[in-house]
């Protein structure tokens, strides 16, 4: 038995699956978006952990987890989750429709002429950089006092097992991933005066990135398991339908719609819009 906790805008979504892949059972709890002025769109990390805790108490309080052998993580990219050095949330999370870093966008290419070769992408609002651009600008006192920056399903995942990892396709949503090396870019971290040390360490989606803290474990009724790195939400769907060898593709239709189609290399073309991003698996990309 597999535990898969997805991470969405408008829920968290816990599922049990057999090892052939069947679903067993579900639970949701819902989420609400935060919009305080114009383009704003924001979550509190602690209303995640708290909907993660009430779907998992749930799910225990009916099914028997005793079997279930590793947990899996997707979730919503691009999100900026900052940290202190006490592990504290610093701000709420700004997601990734949150739109009003459009300047720092523009700022962020100026600085680096080639972040599109680097990344793979155009530098949009709804990525993470340019969030980080606007709070040093606007919220200088909470930037300085950044210690660690997740992603939504990292800050789960922190919350789960103490561990501050990524996966490379949520990662490459960023705009700090050298996508092609599959590694952070210098270059992109210091045009944002970041630096790796505040990076999650990174990992292909297929590996473990720690253990269910013993007491959650007890809490949800089920053994202290590990955690694999898991995906982003498209590439997470993606390994979810069979997309996993290069040429496949599908169209996604949720709250954003996506064409997505696999790859065995690196290929980028942002001037037309096409979005470069590591796969969710080892040795794979995909475009969008």
């Amino acid at each position: 038995m597999f535990i898969g906790i997805d991470l969405g805008t408008s829920g968290v979504k816990v599922v049990l699956m057999d090892a052939q892949g069947n679903v067993v059972a579900t639970e949701i709890a819902p989420l609400q978006v935060s919009r305080p002025q114009p383009l704003w769109s924001e979550q509190d990390p602690e209303s995640w952990w708290q909907a993660l805790d009430l779907a998992m108490q749930a799910l225990s309080a009916q099914q028997d987890l005793r079997a279930v052998q590793a947990i899996g993580l997707s979730g919503q990219m691009h999100g900026a989750t900052l940290l202190n050095s006490a592990n504290q949330v610093l701000r709420p999370a700004m997601l990734w429709n949150d739109g009003r870093s459009e300047a720092q966008c523009r700022e962020l290419e100026q600085k680096v002429p080639d972040s599109r070769a680097i990344t793979g992408n155009l530098m949009m609002p709804g990525f993470t950089a340019p969030k980080l651009l606007w709070v040093q600008q606007h919220e200088p006192a909470i930037f300085s006092q950044i210690a660690h920056v997740l992603l939504p399903k990292d800050y789960l995942r922190w919350r789960l097992s103490g561990d501050f990892a990524a996966d490379m396709s949520d990662a490459a949503g960023t705009m700090w991933l050298d996508v092609a090396r599959r590694d952070w870019s210098d270059v992109m971290l210091r045009a944002c005066d970041l630096s790796r040390d505040q990076m999650p360490q990174l990992y292909e989606g297929n590996a473990l990135t720690g253990r269910l803290h013993a007491e959650l474990a007890t809490r949800w009724r089920m053994n202290a398991v590990p955690l694999a790195a898991g995906g982003g939400d498209n590439a997470a769907g993606a390994i979810g339908v069979g997309m996993t060898e290069p040429g496949q593709g599908m169209l996604s239709l949720g709250t954003s719609g996506v064409y997505f189609v696999v790859s065995d290399g690196y290929l980028s073309n942002p001037q037309r819009a096409v979005h470069s991003f590591c796969h969710a698996l080892p040795q794979r990309w995909h475009l969008m």
